[in-house]
């Protein structure tokens, strides 16, 4: 299928499986490729908590970031805030996060996790780290680190 797709993108009705029109040596197909898979394992790994990848998401950054806003969590699951708000519904209908009666200043309500979703958040850790241990499992510590401030770069550089 990938062969299709690049020899099509090359213009030719053979196989393009080197050179500059290979889809698979351009940085943000391969991205997007990695993150597609790894979405995919970290459904697969959190459906039996009944989560999916982004309420795991936004219980990890409330767990780092207690009284965060809707617009917060949002920005930080890579989720709209209208998505967000769905999300946190739902989360809160499980009893796993709780949101302020009355915000301390301005309008955003502060969201907490509750002792259940604490709870809940501790296994799902555990099952996400399995599959980002499998998602590094064949570089060295070096090109761990290599990676990370890669990664970090492109980001800087598509911010600019």
């Amino acid at each position: 299928m990938i062969q299709e797709v690049n020899a099509r993108a090359a213009g030719e009705s053979g196989t393009a499986d080197s050179g500059p029109e290979d889809l698979g040596t351009l940085v943000g197909y391969r991205l997007k490729e990695v993150q597609s898979i790894l979405r995919s394992r970290m459904d697969e790994t959190l459906r039996p908590l009944g989560l999916t990848t982004p309420q795991y998401v936004c219980l990890e950054v409330l767990s780092r970031t207690p009284g965060a806003s809707n617009a917060e969590l949002a920005r930080g699951a890579f989720v709209t805030r209208q998505t967000m708000n769905t999300l946190l519904r739902g989360l809160q209908e499980r009893g796993l996060i709780e949101r302020a009666v009355r915000a301390s200043s301005g309008r955003a309500l502060p969201i907490s996790l509750t002792a259940a979703g604490r709870e809940l958040l501790g296994a799902a850790v555990e099952r996400t780290h399995r599959v980002e241990a499998r998602l590094v499992s064949r570089l060295t510590a070096v090109q761990r680190e290599t990676l990370q401030e890669a990664l970090a770069a492109c980001v800087e550089g598509l911010r600019d």
